[in-house]
């Protein structure tokens, strides 16, 4: 089963807000999930928020980041 680190879309419409999930590739995007592991709201004030035990702990286990989530991921180990 291949897993991915990826968003899953909530909100309003024109008002969007993520939640970092761990999925297998082949579920739909705000299908099923494996586990919430941060959120991302991109409104003003953009908020990111991750928890980086878990996702490490995902990544040693092989989960694969999206280029979307690795980029947050990045940007928010810098501002921790």
């Amino acid at each position: 089963m291949a897993v991915k680190i990826r968003l899953a879309r909530h909100g309003a419409k024109k008002r969007p807000y993520y939640r970092i999930v761990v999925a297998d590739a082949r579920a739909p995007r705000d299908g099923k999930v494996i586990e919430e592991v941060g959120r991302y709201n991109p409104c003003d004030p953009s908020m990111i928020k991750f928890d980086l035990e878990k996702v490490d702990k995902w990544i040693a286990n092989g989960a694969q980041p999206t280029d979307t989530v690795a980029r947050l991921l990045e940007t928010a180990r810098k501002e921790a």
